[in-house]
């Protein structure tokens, strides 16, 4: 597996493109907050009735573009949520235009974020193609990128917690991994409420925060709407380690989370606060700064997680100071390909060990 030391460039244009990417979806969110904006075509549901944007297929598109110019397209593989099957198609003329446009306008800032641009606007065939490379499986052997373009599509679209997530993965190894967090609020109590009084749609509230294995440090960047930043912040995750102080969050859907669970576990635990309902791996990023130091995902039994809704996360957590494992305490296995094969019932991440030992110990027991 390749040492730390030699990540330098795979990190500094993995953040760089994560910053690149939340700059457009910040803007995106922003168009469909106007009342013209709500039924024009810009949100669509997938199969499994979850929605996808603009947002989505841009970000991946962009992410795919950056990452192929500087690291060439030989043995190049990315892991991504999107296709382009739902773009493809002549009933999709509007929404492709609309995701050219997205592009192409983050694209032609790209320098300011020190990144390669291109010489003209990409054409929508190109556009396309970027998206559709993203079709790797990952698995057990050779280097992967992993993409969320936007991580809690749903919170998104409601103007509330979302991530831009990508991370690297080096057989089974998760290497390194940048979220964007373009909501995050400044206080935390935001957190669960929305993000009206944490400044959604302000570039200036947000961040970017990530971490290379093995270097035990997280390292978190504001987002600047003019580019990129010099300065970034050493993260450090809660010491806090008994669970009646420790303030934990959940998955806002039901759908994909066994709330009652959770609810049945913290109990016993003396948790006393009410979990924090948060959108997308965000809730990690709370870990990893200090402002949570429980993250709970019991999800219904049929239902199987994907490593692009934790990989980034879990690295920042584990180099901030905390611990992640399924309900086990096993360490989660990234190297099964597309989705975390063999979860012990649900994922636990805590900020310190002390306090991952308690919250694991009262899984254990339910």
């Amino acid at each position: 597996m390749a040492a730390v030391e030699s990540l330098a460039t795979e990190m500094d244009t993995a953040v760089r493109v994560v910053h690149l990417a939340s700059s457009l979806c910040v803007k995106v969110q922003d168009k469909l907050r106007l009342p013209s904006s709500t039924n024009d075509g810009h949100v669509k549901a997938k199969d499994d009735d979850s929605p996808v944007t603009v947002a989505d297929w841009g970000v991946q598109a962009i992410v795919s573009w950056v990452l192929a110019e500087v690291f060439g397209t030989q043995n190049f593989s990315i892991v991504a949520e999107e296709d382009t099957e739902s773009l493809s198609n002549t009933e999709s003329l509007a929404l492709l235009g609309a995701v050219s446009n997205a592009v192409n306008e983050a694209l032609s800032e790209a320098h300011k974020y020190g990144l390669p641009k291109p010489d003209k606007p990409l054409e929508s065939t190109e556009i396309l193609n970027a998206i559709g490379r993203c079709n790797s499986v990952g698995g057990p052997k050779g280097r992967h990128w992993v993409l969320d373009p936007v991580d809690g599509t749903l919170g998104f679209v409601r103007g509330d917690q979302y991530a831009v997530a990508l991370a690297l993965i080096e057989d089974g190894k998760v290497l390194l991994g940048v979220l964007g967090c373009p909501n995050y609020p400044v206080k935390k109590e935001f957190l669960s409420n929305g993000c009206s009084q944490s400044g959604a749609g302000s570039v200036s509230k947000g961040c970017v925060m990530y971490a290379k294995r093995g270097s035990g440090q997280a390292w978190m960047q504001p987002l600047l709407p003019g580019g990129y930043p010099e300065s970034a912040t050493l993260l450090k995750a809660s010491t806090v380690d008994d669970p009646v102080l420790a303030t934990v969050c959940e998955p806002v859907e039901r759908a994909n989370s066994n709330h009652l669970f959770t609810a049945g576990l913290t109990n016993s635990m003396g948790v006393r606060k009410q979990p924090m309902r948060v959108y997308s791996m965000v809730k990690y990023a709370a870990i990893a700064c200090g402002d949570a130091e429980v993250f709970m995902k019991f999800a219904q039994s049929s239902y199987k997680e994907k490593i692009w809704d934790h990989a980034a996360g879990v690295v920042i957590v584990e180099e901030a100071g905390g611990v992640v494992s399924d309900a086990g305490g096993r360490k989660l296995d990234f190297s099964k390909g597309v989705y975390l094969e063999g979860l012990d019932r649900g994922i636990i991440a805590c900020s310190n060990q002390v306090l991952h030992d308690k919250i694991n110990h009262g899984a254990q027991r339910k």
